[in-house]
């Protein structure tokens, strides 16, 4: 049936920033198909929320708190990650996220922490995750979690405009080096309801012009992009790879426009 290529049956997943929000989202939908799951973060006590909802769906899930943007915490992750189960299928780097600032305002210290959390992090899990899973699992998928930040023009959002950008062009390089054994995609999300959307979402006139503006009428929900992750982490993306796909509610300029200083 057709609907067995959606499923993960025994797979194991590693999902960063999988504490709150999208990351969450992912570990949980990724179990609901079948997968354990390490779930990695910053925060000891999110992780241990994350993990009960996963082993509640009837999964093995192991929580590591791991700082993404520190490369021996990276090593430990996945050192861990076969310790307990032995493989590793799947790789979703979700971590990341920058706030916005004039670019004028933009040190030169922000913009490569900016780099490092959401563009360099990304790519020294995947660079020790993909020998493994090849070793362990024969092949698999990775999935990037990007931003419409990285292709609309968007004021105040030098720093993690340019990094997501990097990231989609990333995908596609790793994803024409990896083929056909691991497959990489990435997905470019829009305005998603989550603490980073929270100051838009609490104030009923930028809300209402945020929906104005997106053609679906509504924030994308968590499930959205878990729906879509789980896609390209599953057998149904068999013939996938190199691809950023947007999740967006149909948003082609942003949805709201944070104010920045004119010249």
């Amino acid at each position: 049936m057709i609907l067995d290529r959606f499923k993960l049956t025994d797979r194991v997943a590693i999902v960063t920033g999988a504490g709150k929000g999208i990351g969450r989202g992912i570990a949980l939908a990724f179990a609901e198909a079948g997968a354990d799951v390490a779930c990695a973060a910053r925060t000891l006590a999110d992780l241990e929320s994350t993990a009960a909802e996963v082993r509640a769906r009837g999964r093995r899930a192991l929580p590591v708190v791991c700082d993404v943007t520190r490369s021996d915490q990276l090593e430990r992750l996945v050192a861990a990650t076969l310790a307990e189960f032995e493989r590793v299928d799947l790789l979703v780097n979700n971590a990341g996220g920058t706030g916005p600032r004039p670019a004028l305002e933009t040190s030169e210290r922000y913009f490569e922490a900016a780099l490092r959390f959401n563009l360099t992090s990304a790519f020294l899990l995947t660079r020790l995750a993909v020998p493994r899973i090849i070793e362990t699992a024969g092949g698999g998928a990775v999935v990037n979690i990007s931003s419409r930040a990285s292709d609309m023009v968007q004021t105040g959002f030098v720093a993690y405009g340019a990094a997501k950008a990097a990231l989609n062009q990333m995908t596609r390089n790793l994803a024409a080096e990896f083929a056909p054994r691991v497959r990489v995609n990435a997905i470019s999300v829009g305005g998603v309801d989550t603490a980073s959307l929270e100051v838009v979402l609490t104030n009923e006139a930028l809300r209402r012009e945020f929906e104005r503006n997106t053609p679906m009428g509504r924030p994308g929900s968590v499930d959205d992009i878990a729906a879509c992750a789980l896609y390209l982490a599953s057998p149904a993306a068999s013939w996938v790879t190199g691809k950023v796909f947007q999740i967006d509610g149909g948003t082609e300029f942003p949805a709201i426009r944070v104010p920045t200083p004119r010249l």
